[in-house]
């Protein structure tokens, strides 16, 4: 950053504080930079993610090799394996939703504005600046707790939970022996003075809602940070895997967009001194408004109301403006469900 002005003597400065201007070439070099911070901390995260991952398998690993490895019938040890998984799998479920934050971070900047540079109309895309900043302002998981741990669980863990899951079947039927008939094979599976029929009813239990959360978490697609699976070559995989998505219609994940509609915001300012709020919204958030007449219900005066439609970064830049002119004024913010047109959303999108 530096003090000095352009030659030109024009204003070229995209953002400015304290006497310091930050030109458009300037700009670019510390977008760049962040970009560079935003992968490494979400690579530091991914690489959490496979230390999670590294612990189920070593601790699976131990316990397979214990189990087998002695003719006593030492289920039990899998079985504990099995909760500890579960704990893994929790645990990562976590991690991957700060993951998921600093990826689409990352792909805001990769689909918005680098993308943006290659392709006609070689521009950043409109909401970018905003969706980027409100991230930043207000952190929020794209993605929620139920969508991860499905995820997971698809990707790594269920083949992790179906391999001890199958060794402690083959444990169960051949040590001492091998079982020769169902009977003795449930009579086997009793774990102290939990009989063998209970054990198996709460391992298919168990194992059956693991399932079913990850089938029914398939169709959430509103993470970012994954390459989601296409199956273009395989027709029966990719009919079932457009039945689970949410979408009725399937699309290519690059045809799909990473921002989130970011919040609109509607603020209504009771002021009177209405022109020179107005001057300030125009000159300095680049925002028009709307004049309304109204009438305090005590003091029975005209009282003009400005109503201006916002995004929720620009909230605390129009506070500021209201509090230099007048500090007696009176200002209403409250959310919105959709904004259309003057530059929000275009009508014809709907």
């Amino acid at each position: 950053m530096t003090e000095e002005r352009p030659a030109s003597g024009a204003d070229e400065s995209v953002w400015s504080y304290r006497g310091y201007h930050l030109r458009p070439s300037e700009f670019t070099t510390a977008m760049v930079h962040y970009y560079r911070a935003e992968i490494q901390r979400s690579n530091t995260w991914r690489m959490r993610l496979d230390n999670t991952t590294n612990w189920a398998v070593v601790t699976t690993s131990a316990a397979i090799s214990f189990a087998l490895s002695s003719p006593n019938n030492h289920h039990g040890v899998l079985l504990i394996n099995t909760l500890l998984i579960a704990i893994f799998l929790w645990i990562e479920a976590r991690r991957y939703r700060y993951y998921e934050l600093w990826a689409y971070r990352a792909r805001l900047m990769e689909t918005d504005f680098f993308a943006a540079m290659l392709a006609p109309p070689f521009a950043p895309h409109p909401e970018w600046a905003e969706n980027l900043a409100e991230t930043l302002l207000t952190p929020e998981f794209p993605i929620s707790i139920w969508e991860a741990f499905g995820r997971r669980f698809r990707r790594n863990y269920f083949w992790i939970f179906l391999l001890v899951g199958m060794v402690w079947a083959l444990k169960v039927y051949l040590h001492p022996v091998p079982a020769a008939a169902w009977a003795e094979f449930v009579t086997r599976s009793a774990l102290g003075p939990i009989s063998g029929t209970t054990m198996l009813i709460l391992g298919l239990i168990f194992n059956g809602a693991l399932v079913l959360v990850g089938i029914l978490t398939a169709g959430l697609t509103q993470a970012s940070g994954e390459v989601l699976p296409k199956f273009d070559g395989m027709p029966m995989m990719n009919s079932l895997w457009r039945a689970m998505r949410v979408k009725p219609d399937f699309e290519p994940l690059k045809k799909e967009r990473v921002s989130r509609r970011r919040r609109r915001i509607l603020a209504l300012v009771v002021t009177k001194d209405p022109q020179a709020v107005s001057e300030k919204i125009i000159k300095e958030m680049k925002r028009s408004g709307t004049l309304l007449s109204g009438q305090g219900i005590y003091s029975h005066q005209d009282r003009p109301v400005l109503m201006v439609a916002l995004t929720v970064t620009e909230v605390a830049h129009l506070k500021s403006i209201v509090s230099a002119q007048d500090p007696q004024a009176f200002v209403v913010v409250m959310p919105t469900q959709e904004i259309l047109g003057g530059g929000f959303q275009p009508l014809e999108e709907k």
